[in-house]
């Protein structure tokens, strides 16, 4: 092998370096941003996004402040799955993540070419590595935001000088050139590119630094950069393999609609330079970069621009394309939550709370009260309660994740009750039929009628409080006259006032309510303490 080839494998090789420090880079800033500010990024989500068109305001500012347009687009697709989020208004999510995710090429050109500042971010990932090493809490992860910063800078400045060492050997004349098959050709590169890296802002950073030293000119670069937002969709469409219908909805939506951005972007590219040299006759040519990072900026802007008027008629389009009958109950739980324990562990509760309901209300239909009560498929709800069981088991956090911890166990226990409560019912219908058939149960019924009537009513309403409060009145007015029912029945028997058959079943049907009357105060009482620890 020739000096010649050697050098131009080292620059190769500098190139790459510099790429994958940038990737690097990107990886380790946005671990920190997500850990330091991730559940108030969720919250934000959840708090400012009533429409579409809100829907894209903070999802282009979550995906700038996490730099990480799939984090903001899993996020929006758990919260559909778990109903605190309607599918139109998580559509304008990711279109506003489209746009959020351009932030990264602003960065890159502005302070990365510009401002030359490669050289002061050396220290930088010193002192980031140092807070990350010797701190913890919020202080480690905001080393981790400025290390990563950084590193994604120092990366820039190291693929610059690699590729400014291939000006010779690689020009603009030996790409594909300016012809339909030639850009065609180099979008189909730029869908390879984001493939294999799984980043378009990685594919974005060496198309500009490429386009900055010269070895490839203007239009190349936009078909490339084109292809590289198509090449996101890539992603998109694998993560919906075995989703929920709300996964597969969100992925697909993705996929439309940047194919769609990407053609009416590819057609764009020749009036958009034309557009520049009629108002200002060579600047194109003197800051090609940034009229590359604005043309992507561009076109994904006026792409939201266009769908967002129609975002609900393409919502219900595409749930007539992607259709399906979920899984009564726990059809949100979309197994990819779980790359993310809080958010998964946010999907779960109305989970919880609809199961709950739906034994509360069976309860209900047991003790007599046909107008509130509701007959439940009790196999079918063990089915569902023993799929959120799984699910809940495989949330990874620890006992160092404090109040998300505090949470999830208190979901183990809410589920291990509820598991128990249902357990009552398909067990103990005798004894509920006992509660009706005897009117010295009357008082006990009627209490527990009222008391699971006002926790419905307050679940329903979020007022985990008064829920709560009232459990724990009943148990106290059951336990209050149990021992005195107790004492009646024995001597209904010793004087053969009734059978010891009828005896034992009045028997089982007091610590029937009374089990199911303790056990209904502890769910209550564990709901209460999973949303103060989740700080709602």
């Amino acid at each position: 092998m020739g000096e010649n080839a050697i050098n131009n494998l080292a620059i190769l090789f500098q190139s790459l370096g510099g790429l994958g420090l940038f990737l690097l880079g990107i990886v380790v800033m946005t671990d920190g941003l997500r850990a330091l500010a991730g559940d108030t990024i969720r919250s934000w989500l959840i708090r400012f996004t009533r429409s579409p068109l809100s829907g894209v305001l903070t999802g282009a500012a979550s995906t700038a402040v996490l730099q990480s347009s799939s984090a903001t687009t899993v996020a929006a697709v758990g919260f559909v799955g778990a109903g605190l989020m309607s599918f139109s208004s998580a559509l304008g999510i990711m279109l506003g993540a489209n746009i959020g995710t351009t932030v990264t090429g602003w960065l890159v050109v502005l302070v990365g070419f510009k401002l030359k500042i490669s050289t002061i971010m050396l220290p930088l990932v010193f002192v980031g590595a140092a807070m990350r090493l010797l701190a913890n809490g919020r202080f480690a992860n905001s080393g981790m935001i400025i290390a990563g910063f950084a590193v994604v800078f120092v990366g820039i400045s190291v693929m610059q000088q690699g590729m400014a060492g291939l000006e010779q050997e690689v020009t603009p004349d030996k790409l594909p050139g300016a012809t339909w098959t030639g850009m065609l050709a180099l979008a189909g590169i730029g869908i390879v590119t984001t493939f294999i890296t799984q980043s378009s802002s990685a594919g974005v950073a060496a198309t500009i630094t490429a386009l900055f030293s010269g070895l490839i000119d203007f239009q190349q670069a936009a078909a490339l950069v084109v292809g590289m937002d198509i090449g996101t969709t890539v992603t998109a469409a694998m993560a919906t393999i075995g989703g929920s219908v709300a996964t597969r909805r969100t992925g697909f939506s993705h996929v439309i609609f940047n194919l769609f951005a990407g053609t009416g972007a590819f057609l764009l590219i020749t009036p958009y330079m034309y557009m520049w040299e009629l108002l200002a006759p060579g600047a194109l040519a003197n800051n090609a970069e940034i009229g590359l990072v604005a043309f992507h900026t561009s076109f994904n802007t006026l792409g939201v621009i266009v769908v967002l008027p129609i975002a609900r008629r393409f919502a219900r389009l595409m749930e007539r394309i992607v259709p399906g009958r979920a899984p009564i109950y726990t059809h949100p739980l979309d197994r990819n939550l779980l790359k993310d324990p809080v958010l998964a562990l946010k999907a779960v509760m109305p989970i919880v709370y609809a199961e709950l309901i739906a034994l509360l209300r069976h309860i209900t239909l047991l003790l007599g009260d046909t107008v509130r009560g509701e007959k439940t498929d009790l196999a079918e709800l063990k089915t569902a309660m023993i799929e959120t069981q799984a699910f809940v088991d495989d949330i990874r956090l620890s006992d160092g994740d404090g109040v998300d911890w505090e949470q999830l166990l208190a979901v183990i226990h809410i589920l291990d009750h509820m598991q128990r409560l249902l357990e009552r019912c398909e067990e103990d219908e005798d004894r509920a039929a006992t509660t009706r058939k005897h009117p010295e149960f009357a008082d006990e019924r009627n209490i527990m009628l009222s008391t699971i009537s006002q926790v419905i009513d307050n679940i329903e309403a979020h007022n985990w409080i008064d829920a709560s409060h009232a459990a724990r009145q009943a148990v106290f007015a059951v336990r209050d006259n149990e021992d005195a029912m107790r004492a009646t029945v024995m001597k209904q028997v010793a004087n053969d006032e009734i059978e010891m058959s009828v005896g034992t079943s009045k028997l089982q049907a007091i610590r029937w309510l009374s089990r199911v009357s303790n056990h209904i105060d502890r769910i209550t009482d564990h709901l209460n303490q999973s949303v103060i620890a989740a700080g709602k």
